[in-house]
């Protein structure tokens, strides 16, 4: 099972005289994870490095820094752990002393790593939503039903009935039709 952070976290330390800050957060998608970049970067800082992962779908970035010395190490600190749905950025202030590839490497790395180690973690749980109409004779068993199962729904009124649309772990669609199906003594139009 794959995991994601449970909430956003930073990470700070000195290697070489060089001040190196670790910012990750858990993010749904890559305009989340790009957000997250433009919100947390330091313009004034030397580098802004950073990766992240989604999927199939990832990205780094070395932010001038030698090529692979920056993004790759922070992309395989999130692969490491497991974790997907993550953005890291990591920020370098220079300090004068030149660290070289491999002291790059450790530093960009571990200081991802550290902040990921150190951040709350929660399953990551693939969603998705169904869309049903019920009649409105029917919509106060079905709002207890759904609230019994604490699942997150919004509706639209209209006037042949109340559209639900339903957030809920994947797998579960076809379980919560049937309940409502059965509840409503099939008086249910679901979409698809």
């Amino acid at each position: 099972m794959a995991y994601t952070l449970a909430d956003k976290v930073v990470h700070e330390e000195t290697v070489q005289k060089s001040r190196f800050i670790a910012k990750a957060a858990p993010v749904a998608s890559e305009e989340e994870a790009l957000a997250f970049l433009a919100a947390n970067r330091e313009p004034q800082a030397t580098h802004n490095c950073f990766a992240y992962k989604l999927g199939h779908l990832y990205r780094f970035s070395d932010d001038g820094e030698p090529t692979g010395t920056a993004g790759k190490p922070i992309l395989h600190a999130i692969e490491a752990q497991g974790l997907d749905g993550v953005v890291v950025l990591v920020v370098r202030y220079f300090g004068g002393i030149k660290l070289g590839a491999g002291g790059l490497v450790r530093a960009y790395g571990g200081v991802a790593a550290e902040a990921l180690r150190r951040a709350p973690k929660v399953p990551l749980v693939a969603w998705e939503e169904v869309r049903f109409w019920v009649p409105f004779s029917e919509v106060g068993r079905v709002h207890g039903l759904l609230r019994s199962r604490s699942l997150a729904v919004t509706e639209e009124y209209r006037p042949e009935g109340v559209r639900f649309c339903v957030r809920l772990p994947a797998g579960e669609k076809e379980e919560v039709l049937r309940e409502v199906r059965n509840l409503t003594r099939g008086q249910v139009r679901a979409e698809d």
